[in-house]
């Protein structure tokens, strides 16, 4: 699954420097605005200690994690909504994404410079989502404007989608964002045909100085209070942190991350947050050539997940065969599972769950 999280943030705030440290990708970071104007992308594996408990028990010679794309785009700023700062462009690399990970600058460092003058996570936060909430009234009001035309033929049902465009545009008239927005039974479509920059959820990302690990502090807090208000989640990070971490061998790093107070990285932290973000699990795979994950969406049935290895797998499924991860282990084998009985034959009705491996069993 090509799933895709959006950095975003003002400029200066640790974006290209938190994406390298995520990807290694060689993202330029530098102390101006508009360093990133062409969205850079770097695939990371999500770290799943699972999959390497599987693997030494399989001993396969290859092992395949899953994986999410961390997009890192350019800076925003105030009106970049009318086009300030090439804002219409940066803007328009957010519909490209599934989920928004929100860098927070919370830190103080007077030889960074902050586009907007002091440090004020309250004010960076209000100005990026006023900005794609700009976008989002432009979008509908354009569409209420067309509908408007249209429901004068008194067609019932261009009249309840001039009703849904209203009562959109009063919602983000308001200055809440549409994934905050109740969508009726059969309104799905209408609201899918807008792309609307708003409905993407959300993960703040707190960047503190080193000194402020692991707990964060005042800036973290008011970062944390908005947080709250919209159901969302707060990693705090330090992006150099994480790029000196990423610099060095393991148990160097290991010593790194204890003096400071973590049992693990930053980045770890972020990519299982946005995973959960997208309300993704994972399922396991192995055969005598690899142990793999696979990500899928919650709620996903037995065929679907098959359809993720192959199409063929989920045009022609019989069955899934199926052990929880933690019967796997205790087991330590498939074939241990299976005779006492935890080996189940699930049908197509089946949902996945977070921690299954599955053997699929389908027709040619």
């Amino acid at each position: 699954m090509a799933l895709r999280c959006g950095i975003v943030g003002l400029p200066n705030v640790g974006k290209s420097t938190l994406f390298n440290a995520l990807s290694n990708a060689g993202a330029e970071a530098a102390n101006y605005p508009f360093c990133t104007i062409e969205p850079n992308v770097g695939v990371v594996p999500v770290p799943d200690d699972r999959l390497d408990r599987l693997a030494e028990l399989t001993q396969p010679p290859k092992v395949v994690p899953t994986t999410i794309e961390f997009v890192d785009i350019a800076g925003l700023v105030a009106g970049a909504s009318k086009g300030e700062g090439l804002g219409n462009q940066f803007l328009g690399h957010i519909r490209q994404v599934d989920a928004i990970i929100h860098v927070v600058r919370c830190f103080d460092d007077d030889n960074v410079a902050h586009v907007p003058g002091a440090v004020d996570p309250a004010r960076d936060i209000e100005i990026i989502e006023t900005e794609l909430l700009l976008k989002d009234l432009e979008s509908v009001d354009k569409r209420l404007e067309k509908t408007a035309k249209q429901a004068k033929s008194g067609d019932k049902k261009i009249q309840a989608e001039l009703a849904f465009y209203q009562r959109l545009d009063d919602h983000l008239g308001a200055g809440r964002p549409v994934r905050t927005f109740e969508v009726h039974p059969g309104e799905e479509d209408w609201l899918r045909s807008l792309f609307l920059l708003s409905t993407r959820p959300v993960l703040y990302a707190a960047n503190v100085g080193e000194d402020d690990l692991p707990g964060g502090s005042p800036y973290v807090e008011a970062v944390r209070e908005i947080a709250a208000q919209e159901d969302a989640r707060v990693v705090v990070i330090s992006a150099e942190f994480e790029a000196q971490l990423g610099e060095l061998e393991d148990d160097d790093a290991y010593e790194f991350l204890e003096a400071a107070g973590l049992e693990r990285s930053g980045l770890e932290r972020l990519i299982h947050a946005a995973y959960e973000l997208l309300g993704l699990i994972t399922f396991f795979t192995h055969n005598p050539k690899e142990v793999r994950a696979w990500t899928i969406h919650k709620g996903t049935r037995a065929p679907q997940a098959a359809g993720q290895i192959h199409t063929d797998f989920e045009r022609g499924f019989i069955r899934a065969e199926t052990i929880h991860y933690g019967d796997y282990v205790q087991y330590g084998s498939e074939a241990a599972a299976r005779e006492a009985g935890h080996m189940r034959s699930e049908g197509k009705e089946y949902v996945v769950e977070d921690g299954d491996v599955i053997l699929f069993r389908f027709n040619v």
